[in-house]
């Protein structure tokens, strides 16, 4: 069983590091999708705050309806008591009443709207800077990214035995040395070529008696017997 159980905890391990490598490798595909994501999650949220401020909109101009019309009845059960038509007044009141309730209702869900609103224009303004911060630090790491994928593709281009610039130098090197082999060559051949022409004139001015060609053992006993 214990075996069986480091066996499983084993291939969980590595289904954990295979997961987190797609991951990696995913990653700035996976930072784009939840920018789009968070994105469209935004869009979605402007239009319920268009709809609240509709309905808050719409409320008040209910309120201000009712405010009207209660103003107007006020003035109707006052006409009709000043003609002594108590009951109908009383009935005008009636509606007033009924009016200021429905008016208190609908201000209550006017308010309720604009609170709603306002709180949706804050969580809005707070998602779009952090949207707007998320791209920034996203195109960041693509940036960082290229830059690393360059290097790294000059890395490897450049490192190593069988690397184009070290097979460019070692080219370079062999053809000075081809170059410095080929000189010392010309160098020794025309080196051989004077001295083959010194000696052939040195051969030349001994033949015709001009110059010696050095001391020979007669004149070596010649002027022993001058200095005796």
């Amino acid at each position: 069983m214990n075996i069986w159980a480091k066996m499983i905890t084993a291939l969980r391990g590595g289904a954990t590091e295979v997961g987190e490598a797609i991951v990696d490798t995913q990653a700035l595909r996976i930072l784009d999708q939840e920018v789009r994501d968070a994105s469209e999650e935004l869009h979605h949220s402007k239009d319920a705050l268009a709809a609240i401020i509709a309905r808050q909109k719409l409320a008040e101009e209910k309120c201000q309806q009712m405010r009207e019309q209660i103003s107007k009845h006020e003035g109707y059960a006052t006409q009709a008591l000043g003609k002594g038509e108590d009951g109908l007044a009383l009935e005008v009141a009636q509606k007033i009443a009924d009016l200021e309730n429905q008016l208190r209702s609908e201000e209550a869900a006017a308010q309720e709207y604009a609170g709603s609103a306002k709180q949706l224009r804050e969580a809005i303004r707070q998602a779009e800077q952090n949207i707007k911060r998320l791209k920034q630090q996203v195109d960041t790491v693509k940036a960082t990214e290229n830059v690393q994928r360059a290097q790294a593709a000059v890395a490897e281009r450049h490192s190593g035995s069988n690397s184009k610039l070290q097979t460019a130098m070692e080219s370079l090197e062999r053809i000075k040395e081809k170059q410095a082999h080929k000189s010392a060559q010309m160098k020794a051949a025309t080196e051989l070529a004077q001295e083959t022409n010194e000696d052939h004139l040195q051969r030349k001015l001994e033949q015709a008696g001009i110059v010696s060609n050095g001391s020979s053992a007669q004149d070596i006993l010649e002027r022993l017997k001058q200095k005796k």
